[in-house]
């Protein structure tokens, strides 16, 4: 039996309990599409929902021949479901957009012209009046956006915006894990990507509510963003890092000891022998605490780096999966 046909684009769609929503989505995603007039598949992958968002797909399947479901055994994240979308893509050129219907298809085309006009790797949603609360969505995704801007030439103003359209072959170049889907043109960065960004609508949400937003994960993106700093500053030379910091903090220290070695000596000249005896500086308990934590914490850093780039050689280097396939429905397949 022979390979399926390529086709030109691919519409990664990552599902978690978006059942209310899917509906609409597939009608608009389907009309753009259409009108495009090019060759396309629509692959959802279902993240382990526990609604009834599988069997809306299998529902919306048996009328679309286009559509395509990577089914997971459990919930695996966002970054699993991106990571799953680009493996199973036959297309040439790779779109991605949320399930909520908050990405509005109707950017696809702009975006599409972008990417080829431009001869670009990847293109970016921009999301205007984005109808998110401002504390706990807006203010940290600022933050996060200027940080990374920061330590790397892709100046993005909208990182966390599904909706982009990538060329399959950097797509498929690119390794996902943690919470790494919200850096993806920075990843691509790496492999010397191209990335520009085009302005669209942030619509509200009509159903359900946010699933893999949630204030909850802050931490753990704070981690990745600490995480993709080092790689795209530090990755190739770790000890203009690593040995900042030693000389920073050995200078300190050294220069803490010298002023106490020197209080020493000046209590002695001051006040004689019994004064030098007295004025003690190697049992303190406060010298002694601040020596540990600052050791404590170079060590927990440097191993947290550390870490990073050991999971990072494991995965690329075995090529091990961030994800479990229960099953594909392929659109002939009919239960």
């Amino acid at each position: 039996m022979g390979s399926p046909p390529a086709v030109e684009l691919s519409i990664v769609l990552p599902v978690y309990n978006e059942a209310g929503a899917l509906t609409t989505l597939h009608a608009e995603l389907t009309a753009v599409l259409d009108q495009l007039g090019r060759s396309y598949e629509i692959i959802a992958v279902d993240d382990g929902s526990t609604d009834e968002s599988l069997a809306v797909l299998r529902r919306l399947q048996s009328g679309d021949p286009h559509l395509r479901i990577v089914h997971f055994r459990r919930n695996f994240g966002q970054t699993a479901a991106f990571a799953a979308g680009f493996d199973y893509a036959r297309g040439n050129i790779i779109v991605t957009l949320d399930a909520d219907g908050q990405n509005d298809p109707a950017y696809i085309p702009q975006l599409l012209e972008t990417l080829e006009r431009g001869n670009y790797d990847i293109v970016s949603g921009w999301r205007q009046n984005r109808q998110e609360p401002l504390l706990t969505r807006k203010l940290p995704s600022m933050l996060a956006n200027w940080l990374i801007a920061s330590a790397s030439d892709v100046h993005l103003h909208d990182r966390g915006c599904s909706l982009k359209v990538y060329r399959s072959e950097t797509a498929k170049q690119i390794h996902l894990y943690g919470e790494l889907h919200r850096f993806i043109p920075e990843v691509a960065s790496l492999i010397g990507a191209r990335v520009a960004e085009v302005p669209i609508i942030d619509r509200p949400r009509t159903t359900g509510r946010s699933k893999y937003g949630a204030l909850s994960r802050t931490p753990r993106v704070i981690l990745d963003l600490l995480t993709i700093s080092f790689l795209l500053s530090y990755s190739g030379r770790p000890m203009q890092l690593f040995g900042l910091i030693g000389l920073a903090l050995g200078g300190g220290g050294s220069a803490i000891g010298l002023y106490l070695v020197a209080a020493k000596i000046a209590h002695g000249l001051f006040e004689g022998a019994e004064g030098f005896r007295n004025y003690r500086i190697g049992t303190s308990p406060w010298l002694m605490l601040a020596v540990l934590l600052i050791v404590l914490g170079v060590q927990f850093i440097a191993l947290g780096l550390l870490a990073e780039i050991i999971v990072r050689t494991y995965h690329e280097a075995q090529g091990k999966p961030i994800y479990v396939v229960r099953q594909v429905f392929e659109p002939e397949e009919r239960p």
